[in-house]
């Protein structure tokens, strides 16, 4: 587990909302494996008396417009409501956040899986997002925001043109440290 800082939520509207269908679900046993460690740790959290929202999404994607850049993860249009009127009601601002990084299942494979816990600490409010990305198709968008020091993750919902950003200043804990060396021997 690492912990960092994050930068608050915000709200905003899409302009240009990316298909997330061009993306496959995300799958498999190292994902399943995540989502029940999601699952595991926010009923921690419960037993400590905090709120914890559980986001399950169907699709992680990287995303470079003018209006933003990062991950964009899809999740229902139900949970996508429940996080943004936490958010846009004013209840919650995510002060911090945890980034769980999973160790790879297969040497070799470009699948990449995380969990952020996004964390309110005066409300005692956390919202759990897993992530599973291809390293490949991520390329640009790491490489930027290590350069820049800042992954944003945008969740969202295929029927909404409208996201909530999560900031981590840390995109190395997203990564494995052979992933940037060998960007950085290109």
């Amino acid at each position: 587990m690492t912990a960092e800082e994050s930068e608050p939520a915000e709200s905003s509207e899409q302009a240009d909302n990316p298909d997330p269908t061009n993306n496959p679900e995300p799958s498999g046993p190292l994902w399943d494996d995540l989502l029940a460690d999601a699952r595991t740790i926010a009923e921690e959290y419960r037993e400590d008396g905090w709120d914890a929202v559980v986001l399950e999404p169907t699709a992680v994607s990287p995303v470079d417009t003018e209006e933003r850049i990062g991950l964009d993860v899809t999740v229902s249009s139900e949970a996508y409501g429940v996080v943004e009127d936490l958010i846009e009601e004013g209840n919650v601002t995510i002060t911090a956040a945890d980034v769980y990084y999973r160790p790879l299942g297969d040497e070799g494979s470009d699948r990449r899986v995380a969990l952020t816990v996004e964390r309110d600490e005066a409300s005692e409010t956390a919202i759990f997002v897993p992530l599973a990305y291809d390293l490949t198709d991520c390329r640009a968008v790491f490489e930027r925001a290590l350069v820049e020091e800042e992954l944003l993750t945008h969740v969202t919902a295929a029927e909404t043109e409208r996201w909530v950003s999560f900031s981590h200043d840390d995109p190395s804990l997203f990564l494995e440290a052979e992933d940037v060396r060998a960007w950085n021997a290109d």
